[in-house]
């Protein structure tokens, strides 16, 4: 049918290629799962993808479960805030979010309940005027075709593969992924349920105007992997030649353990889960010092634990690499809600002037590239790493495309080269680049002390004014570099380029959203910049102060209450900024981003004042 409708047919339907679908259900429906087939195949096919799972804060069997997923022919960078499509499996947990659906946008229900439902209580009944109803008998195709209502979501994914004319091998190959270590009955009945989801929707007369050009030809030296950021920053740390892991389950970060916990045996790595997180960042210097790649990753409050051990590695200089996955806070906070309030614990968060390297990417793809680097880093600069993530970027998934061979380097440390026995190994000697030769226990003719004290340039402890004043600088100066570090962005700027009337400044995952206002910002006229900082510590002031220079107002974006980065970098830059902080425990809305720019551009003194 494409290829029928000539060139520029096939142009507007790449540009009317963005659908998003939610999947809403109930704990025990099998929403996660419908939505991770729908995404995982649609992937496959070659679409990109943008998908956030919600789940319940309940551990057993209750509560709301939503699978969104955002399917598009180009790069995008954010969810959309209204769905094309909602498709419920629970009627009670999805009718809150009718009004999410755009006009003209589908709503697909069961239309044959196994009960009678009281007055007001089906999905039928919420409908608004623009949304357009499919009504399915999800129960009934499931038992026909495995004699089961269990099947009702893999049911729903083939009514609506079927109903947009998706290619039904790519769900097959995925369902029967799915389903592998499973006995084959299990991936036949499913295949089944698939099947007479599809000839349903490919039956049904379609109405609304959701369309699917072909995707895009892909580089064959390249892979296209469909993974969430926990995943990405797992293969990072394998592709970067991790050796060593310690860790301790902590919401959202457990997944980096468990998926490490699988793969680093296959590539001659250990790891152990330790008692608490004190022993895991521990165990990670220890191995660090031995001259190993090591990791550990954790939340908010396990962070919280580690800031006295990060203090002893910034001291002895060992490289190690913490991965922090933010979760709704303080103290236990909400485990399983997003936000970005650990910004201040991450960079500022030790005893005394430890200053270390702290990364926060912005994407999956940045997970497994700033993954990589951080090894990179702790072992050219000698120091505790930190790659500061959140729940929504550790669960968001992605398609990435990834190089088939690794980018990175297996040992970037500064060895000591044979010294002359007529004189001692300095292992804290400085040098011009204030980086020190490293010696690795056992070392012939390398015998050193390492402290928690201060210390001489031999290690041995010295509280003398000159030396703690010396050994400082030597600690802060060496990190400056990190900022220029090769195919390292510490920060980045896009949209409009010189001077422009708004400027968003962000940091991790909610810079996705700041790139989506930007972009419709432009395209209403107001000249826009977006810059997004990946390195917090140490942070890139040159760029920034550049960056807000060429601004007329400048926004912060991020997901906390007291604005930790705009703090930042107030006072590193000595400018006001206008602030957007949001704390609902969801990622930021797109249009709230909109709207204060739209304020903000109409009256800048007002909004300068509210943001103070």
């Amino acid at each position: 049918m494409v290829a029928k409708t000539g060139k520029k047919t096939l142009k507007s339907l790449r540009k009317l290629t963005d659908m998003q679908i939610s999947f809403c259900g109930s704990a025990g429906d099998g929403t996660i799962a419908a939505g991770d087939i729908f995404k995982r195949a649609m992937a496959a096919a070659g679409y990109q993808i943008i998908a956030f799972d919600v789940y319940p804060p309940e551990i057993r069997g209750f509560g709301k479960c939503i699978a969104r997923t955002r399917v598009t022919y180009d790069q995008v960078y954010s969810l959309k805030p209204e769905s094309d499509v909602l498709l419920s499996l629970n009627d009670a947990h999805a009718i809150p979010h009718v009004g999410e659906v755009c006009d003209y946008g589908a709503v697909i229900y069961d239309d044959s309940p196994i009960a009678n439902i009281e007055e007001g209580c089906h999905m039928s009944a919420h409908l608004k005027p623009a949304q357009l109803p499919y009504g399915v008998s999800f129960r009934e195709i499931s038992e026909r075709a495995t004699s089961s209502a269990r099947s009702r979501n893999i049911v729903a994914v083939g009514f609506i593969a079927g109903l947009y004319g998706l290619p039904r091998e790519v769900f097959h190959s995925t369902i029967a992924a799915k389903f592998a270590n499973k006995p084959r009955s299990v991936t036949e009945i499913n295949l089944k349920a698939f099947d007479l989801g599809y000839e349903q929707g490919v039956e049904t007369f379609k109405i609304d105007t959701c369309y699917f050009a072909p995707p895009p030809k892909r580089d064959k030296n390249t892979k296209v992997l469909m993974m969430h950021g926990n995943a990405a920053v797992a293969r990072g740390c394998i592709d970067a030649g991790i050796k060593n892991f310690f860790g301790y389950p902590i919401t959202p970060a457990t997944s980096i353990m468990e998926i490490l916990a699988t793969e680093m045996p296959k590539h001659g790595g250990r790891l152990l889960q330790t008692e608490d997180e004190i022993s895991a960042i521990a165990g990670i210097i220890g191995a660090g010092f031995a001259g190993s790649r090591a990791a550990t990753s954790t939340s908010g409050p396990g962070l919280a634990l580690m800031s006295e051990m990060m203090g002893f590695g910034a001291m002895t200089e060992v490289p190690c690499v913490i991965f922090v996955s933010q979760r709704g806070g303080p103290s236990t906070g909400m485990p399983t809600k997003t936000e970005q309030s650990d910004l201040n614990l991450a960079v500022l968060g030790v005893a005394g002037d430890a200053q270390r390297i702290v990364l926060a990417p912005t994407n999956v793809e940045g997970c497994y590239k700033c993954a990589g680097m951080a090894f990179e880093l702790s072992e050219k600069f000698q120091t505790p790493v930190i790659v500061l993530i959140d729940l929504y970027l550790s669960n968001r998934y992605e398609a990435v495309t990834l190089s088939r061979k690794s980018l990175f380097k297996s040992d970037n440390s500064k060895w000591a080269k044979k010294p002359s026995k007529r004189e001692p190994f300095n292992r804290y000697k400085l040098t011009s680049d204030s980086i020190s030769p490293r010696a690795i226990p056992g070392q012939q003719d390398c015998q050193h002390v390492i402290t928690g004290l201060e210390h001489n340039e031999q290690g041995r402890p010295s509280d003398q004014p000159e030396m703690h004043e010396t050994m400082s600088r030597k600690r802060h100066i060496k990190l400056q570099a990190a900022i220029d570090y090769p195919n390292l962005a510490a920060c980045k700027r896009f949209g409009d380029m010189g001077k422009v009337r708004i400027g968003i400044l962000s940091w991790g995952s909610t810079f996705g959203e700041c790139l989506e206002a930007m972009f419709t910002t432009r395209k209403r006229g107001i000249t826009c910049s977006a810059m997004k900082v990946v390195m917090l510590s140490p942070l890139p002031v040159d760029a920034i102060v550049k960056f807000m220079a060429d601004c007329d107002e400048v926004i912060v974006v991020e997901l906390n209450y007291e604005g930790q980065f705009a703090n930042l970098v107030m006072g590193a830059v000595g400018r006001p900024v206008h602030r957007l902080n949001r704390v609902t425990g969801m990622p930021m809305a797109v249009d709230e981003i909109i709207a204060a720019i739209s304020d903000l551009t109409a009256n800048p003194s007002a909004a300068r004042t509210a943001a103070q």
